[in-house]
């Protein structure tokens, strides 16, 4: 009992301390953005910008901090993962705050699903690690490109929240929309490995040839998995849907376009991105079976091979759909959208 409240005591002086490191930090934020707008680009001509509230600069700031605080108590993510993931999360705030849904119910639901039958993936898999631990590398792969997307919303658009509509508001919806695809495919990829893997009877099979593969090889897909990667982006659709829907300007709605296409389009980049992720791991990434019957990705003369060549790692596969999906999703939703 004693253990109890001296553990709740330290989470409780943890809390207190991201606060006050927070609040100064958001507020130097926007002293020196109130500054930049009355003063520099006055005096060099530009048009003022939209200064960002202390709230928003607060949230920004302390919103990050206790995500990755959490995951890292959680052991769901390491330090190094924890400061850069504090970072990305920081901007995608900043930006817009259904990015900042679809980032939360990407890591909260993905490292969820890493914790799943961890006695059954420890058998499988050769490199596994207890509750996923997702280090600055992994950060960097799954949510870099959504980082520069954000990035590019802040600096044209501004910190702001504004339903899709390509017709009206091109640039903020292509980037919005590029952000769902990012995050949808992580989202579906990891539910699809992550649940697929230890929920489904039977093997899977390989993409490329679908001649049936262990369990955990690269490239294997399975119904199930299919199932899992549909509904893991279809779970971030939905939370960009609603955020924009709560935060979003209510007169905007009124000459916008239908914007529940988002959820279902959200499914279909869970789906999608998952199916990428698997043709690139079936072709670019080793797979093999050790003796003792494990997942392995590297080629060794005591390893059987199953399918592909070792060109790429997991991490690069990840980067690499996200940029995919981040530039495909927001270009299919441009000629798309107006049938809805």
């Amino acid at each position: 009992m004693a253990l109890d409240n001296s553990k709740f005591k330290n989470q409780h002086i943890i809390s207190v301390l991201l606060c006050a490191l927070a609040i100064p930090l958001s507020m130097s934020l926007w002293i020196i953005n109130l500054i930049y707008s009355k003063f520099i680009t006055k005096n060099e001509g530009f048009d003022e910008p939209v200064v960002i509230s202390p709230a928003r600069w607060l949230a920004s700031c302390l919103i990050p901090l206790l995500v990755a605080t959490h995951g890292y108590k959680k052991k769901s993510i390491t330090i190094s993962g924890a400061l850069l993931g504090s970072a990305i999360a920081f901007v995608i705030t900043l930006s817009n705050y259904s990015f900042l849904a679809c980032l939360i119910t990407f890591f909260i639901s993905s490292s969820r699903a890493t914790k799943v039958r961890t006695h059954l993936k420890r058998k499988l898999e050769a490199d596994f690690k207890e509750g996923g631990q997702r280090n600055w590398v992994q950060v960097l792969c799954n949510g870099g490109m959504a980082a520069q997307l954000a990035l590019l919303y802040l600096l044209d658009v501004g910190a702001s929240e504004q339903p899709i509509d390509f017709m009206r508001d091109y640039r903020a919806s292509w980037l919005s929309m590029g952000i769902l695809g990012v995050f949808a495919a992580c989202n579906g990829d990891t539910w699809a490995s992550e649940l697929g893997t230890v929920f489904s009877n039977s093997d899977p099979y390989l993409v490329t040839t679908f001649k049936r593969v262990p369990k955990g090889t690269n490239g294997g897909v399975s119904v199930v998995g299919t199932l899992f990667s549909t509904f893991g982006g279809l779970l971030v659709g939905f939370s960009q849907y609603l955020t924009l829907y709560y935060f979003s300007e209510r007169t905007l709605w009124n000459y916008a376009p239908p914007q529940w296409p988002i959820i279902l389009l959200g499914a279909f980049s869970g789906f999608l991105g998952s199916f990428i992720d698997s043709l690139m791991g079936a072709t670019l990434q080793y797979s093999g079976v050790s003796k003792e019957g494990q997942i392995v990705t590297h080629s060794s003369l005591s390893v059987k091979h199953i399918s592909g060549r070792n060109i790429l790692d997991n991490n690069s596969v990840n980067l690499i759909t996200t940029v995919i999906m981040g530039l495909l999703i927001p270009t299919l939703c441009n000629n798309v959208w107006p049938l809805f």
